[in-house]
């Protein structure tokens, strides 16, 4: 099978519905671009801004966040555009690599019982090897199907070696980590992309790329993390 970055990974594999509104810091984006629309995760790190993978950029992109299904006029949901996108200067499409995005939004988000910020790690904190982690998205459940579900579903995965994803040409272990467990077939996949990888509360990774089997690749978030907070405080009015 070919392990190129050219399927951006997004379906939970082997994953669970999640409580409704347990990860209240989950955006669903819905992304424009000329005549196509598509679908990422991201997630809210202040009131106002999402982080995403730079691969889900687009002309126009619209930010939910308090949803749990996303086919239902649900009450706790805000809808709110960005108005500016900023894929990192050094992302490389053809690799993936520094895939990540900071989307300012429109207004403000209200902060309540549906609708929370994530942590992020500290600069350049490394993830044990062993991990168990979680990523949450709503896309594909199998690989080999095109339907996706309507709810938030997640899946916990542990966080591997970086060895374990040195077979994968474009594989670099400072700005990106590897987690998922080629035995137990859980992973995240295609509409999932841009969501986090959740370690103890803390976002430490983005869905980025793979192949359709894990491990997956995820944007190592704490390399980052100087980036961001320059890029928040440069925008913040």
């Amino acid at each position: 099978p070919s392990c190129e970055p050219d399927s951006p990974p997004g379906e939970i594999v082997g994953g669970r519905e999640a409580r409704p509104h347990s990860r209240p810091y989950m955006a669903y984006l819905i992304i424009r671009h000329r005549e196509k629309i598509f679908s990422c995760g991201g997630f809210l790190v202040s009131e106002n801004f999402v982080l995403t993978a730079a691969h889900c950029n687009g002309d126009k992109i619209t930010v939910h966040l308090g949803t749990h299904n996303i086919s239902k006029q649900e009450r706790s949901r805000q809808e709110i555009p960005a108005r500016a996108k900023i894929p990192h200067p050094q992302y490389d499409k053809e690799t993936f690599n520094n895939d990540i995005m900071l989307l300012q939004l429109d207004r403000r988000v209200t902060l309540n019982t549906w609708v929370k910020t994530i942590p992020l790690p500290r600069a350049n904190e490394r993830v044990q090897p062993g991990a168990v982690c979680s990523t949450a998205g709503w896309g594909r459940i199998l690989s080999w199907l095109a339907w996706t579900p309507d709810t938030l579903r997640e899946v916990d995965m542990e966080v591997l070696e970086d060895d374990a994803c040195q077979t994968y040409r474009h594989y670099n272990a400072s700005t990106m980590l590897c987690a998922g467990d080629p035995r137990k077939g859980k992973d995240s996949a295609e509409g999932d992309s841009g969501g986090p990888l959740v370690c103890k509360r803390t976002v430490q990774g983005i869905v980025s790329w793979g192949p359709p089997t894990p491990p997956g690749v995820y944007t190592r978030v704490s390399t980052f993390v100087p980036w961001i907070e320059k890029m928040m405080k440069k925008l913040q009015p």
